[in-house]
Parts: C-alpha cells; sequence; structure tokens
C-alpha cells in the first residue's frame, strides 16, 4: 500500500519516534500500579501544555468522543445551552444537546469571521440564563479562528459554564485554560499533538465536576461518563481498560511538543507565508479575518473540480489534501499545517504539488507559490 504524505487537517504526519513508542511492550494497565503513575504524570505534562491546574484525563475515542461526553456529563433534560455558531462543528454541539434532551439556544455569528465579542456580549445582555454555552477554537472545515480568551471569559462572568472544541488547534495556537475560565476543553490525539488518532484528550474544572455532581438525574451513559474519572488515581480503578500503546505513544509526541520550545511561533510564521502565497498566486482565501494557525482554507478556482485536482496531487506528486464538507463541499480545499506538518519543507512542497496541479487543470498562478512562501523565512 503506497501511503501518501498527509497534508490535511488531522490526521497529520506521526514522527518516528512516536511510531517506536507504541511498539513498547504492553502492561496490564488494569492491575499495573504503575501504569497508574504513568498516566497520571502524561496527564500532568498536558496540563503544563494547556496552562491548567485542572484535572485533565485522556480517553479512549477519536474526539468527537469528548464533545458528547461533554454534552452528556452536563446536560439533563430541559437545561438551556447555548451553542455559539460560526461554522460545520459549532452547529454541530446542538445535535449532541438535543441527544441527552438538552434545549439549544443558538448565537449565530458569520462563517467567515471570528465570532464577534461584542455581539455576543449584547445577545447576553438580553439573555444568559444558561448552563453552559459550547464554542469552537478552530473550526476546520472552514478555518476560522475564535477568539476563546474573550468568550469563555464573558461567558465567566455571567456564571455559565464553558465547552471548548479544541480539537484542531491545541498544539498550534496558544491555550490559557486557567486564566480564560475553560470548564471543559476537549482535544485530540491525530491534529497538533501528532499521534495516532483514537485519543481524546480533556481538561475539566471543579466547577464542571460540581455540576455533574449535583445533577437531578443520572448521566445518561456510560462511556461518556466524565464523572466516572474523577477519582481513578485515588481509587485504582479505571472505567474501561485503556489503550496503553496509544497512550505511550500520546506521552512520546507530548514530549515532542514540550520539547519543541518555538511550536506555537513555528505554526504562526508557517500559516501566515501559507496565506500570503495562496494570496500572492492569485487565489481566494475562504474567510475574511480570525485565520487559524493550523489549516488554510482556499476556495477552488471556478472551473475546476476539487476532488479531481485532490487526486491528480495523490497520483502525481503523493501529496494528500482535503476537501470539506456540509455546505463548503466541493467549494473549497483545505491545507493542515498543524503538528509535524508545519514545517518549512514540508508546506513548501505541498504548494509547489498545488500549483503544479493547479496549472494542469488551466489555473495561471501569479507567482511561484513556493519561492513566495520560503520568500518569508
Amino acid at each position: 500500500m503506497n501511503v501518501p504524505h498527509i497534508m490535511t487537517p488531522g490526521p497529520t504526519e506521526v514522527r518516528e519516534n512516536v511510531r517506536l513508542a507504541r511498539s513498547i511492550r504492553c502492561t496490564n494497565p488494569d492491575l499495573d500500579f504503575k501504569f497508574y503513575d504513568f498516566y497520571k504524570e502524561t496527564c500532568e505534562k498536558i496540563g503544563v501544555l494547556l496552562n491548567t491546574k485542572n484535572q485533565v484525563r485522556i480517553l479512549s475515542g477519536e474526539g468527537i468522543l469528548g464533545l458528547e461526553a461533554a454534552c452528556a456529563s452536563l446536560t439533563e433534560k430541559g437545561d438551556r445551552v447555548l451553542v455559539i455558531d460560526n461554522g460545520i462543528f459549532g452547529e454541530g454541539f446542538g445535535d449532541f444537546i438535543r441527544i441527552y434532551n438538552g434545549e439549544v439556544v443558538t448565537f449565530k455569528g458569520s462563517r467567515k469571521r471570528k465570532i464577534d465579542i461584542e455581539e455576543l456580549k449584547s445577545f447576553l445582555e438580553v439573555d444568559s440564563n444558561f448552563k453552559y454555552a459550547t464554542v469552537v477554537h478552530c473550526d476546520t472545515p472552514s478555518g476560522v479562528l475564535n477568539d476563546i480568551s474573550s468568550i469563555c471569559r464573558l461567558l465567566n462572568q455571567k456564571g455559565i459554564l464553558t465547552v471548548v472544541d479544541s480539537v484542531a488547534a491545541m498544539g498550534g495556537e496558544e491555550v490559557r485554560v486557567d486564566d480564560w475560565k475553560i470548564d471543559i476543553l476537549i482535544g485530540g490525539s491525530q491534529k497538533c499533538i501528532s499521534a495516532p488518532p483514537g485519543l481524546t484528550i480533556v481538561s475539566i474544572s471543579d466547577d464542571a465536576f460540581s455540576s455533574m455532581k449535583n445533577r437531578k438525574s443520572e448521566i445518561a451513559s456510560f462511556y461518556c461518563n466524565l464523572l466516572v474519572w474523577e477519582k481513578y488515581y485515588e481509587d485504582k480503578w479505571f472505567p474501561y481498560t485503556p489503550p496503553i500503546s496509544d497512550i505511550t505513544g500520546l506521552r512520546k509526541a507530548i514530549d515532542n511538543m514540550i520539547e519543541d520550545e518555538n511550536i506555537l511561533l513555528r505554526h504562526s510564521k508557517i500559516a501566515e507565508a501559507t496565506r500570503n502565497a495562496v494570496r500572492e498566486a492569485g487565489l481566494e482565501l475562504y474567510i475574511n479575518e480570525g485565520y487559524s494557525s493550523t489549516v488554510t482554507v482556499i476556495k477552488v478556482p471556478e472551473g475546476i473540480n476539487d476532488s479531481e485536482l485532490r487526486e491528480y496531487m495523490i497520483e502525481n506528486y503523493n501529496i494528500m489534501i482535503a476537501g470539506s464538507f456540509g455546505y463548503l463541499e466541493g467549494k473549497v480545499i483545505r491545507i493542515g499545517h498543524m503538528g509535524e506538518n508545519a514545517r518549512m519543507d514540508n508546506v513548501s512542497y505541498v504548494l509547489f504539488a498545488l500549483q503544479k496541479s493547479l496549472e494542469h487543470f488551466g489555473f495561471k498562478c501569479q507567482c511561484d507559490m513556493y519561492s513566495c512562501f520560503l520568500r518569508e523565512f
């Protein structure tokens, strides 16, 4: 099987030392008390990256598990929940809330820019009676980045718990959980962390745990119940057998991130250079402002089929980029420059491949994108 070089907005390339760590001989994670220490230490390392003293847990399931688990654990029948929506994943939070019988109230922002804080503030002056609110940090389908530092502080002032989807941003954008008053933050192993898919990272505040414990009804799930993880270390009991090889690989990936002192600067410089090269080439970015440092989303030029373009890149340059879905299906292509993919050589080559592929289908770029990109360094 010929595996292309993936430059998608997750999963990302996995460094060799992470792959090797996953091959280490397994113990029995339920019975070996040393593994409880290993798990706890790994969670604490993640907490340092997230600038939090809140509890951190690693769940066995792709990032969607964390999104549903947050909603399952907090939502009771009739709870009013504010869904802050300026993208596909923002809107999608509503589905989880309805599954657990919550009442969804939506604050809609433009899908081409980050949430307007003043508009949200005005909205909350009229109605702030919500148990919790959901917001997406980076909405991957469009590439828009929301200012969660302002949003979550504002919600906290109104006594509203916050649930943040940072799956596509954690590790590539600054996150200060405690300073920004984030109650539940969710990340995934396969994005900026650059470990294989399959794990959710979640930080949980004391207020969020209190809300779960003070429910009138039981949490309507076991696997999605965050409360069962509260005392795992003291009780030496995992709710289910942890995927030990995945967690060992994640630990190495986290160590890689900690050693990379300029990881956020690397992401922002790569992202800015990519956007500049795209613009100079005569292509159009999908959003107008609020750009993420982890993904660039480009409008497909008129007359070009995005699927054919992406397939041509795989067949001729062994490079895989992504299309999108929902209302953006067929309209945009997405370059993921997150984690191990946010490297100068990786992105310059994908821009070279994209330019040659666009020219094959009749679009003439106004500059050599890879040269424009490299000029920034």
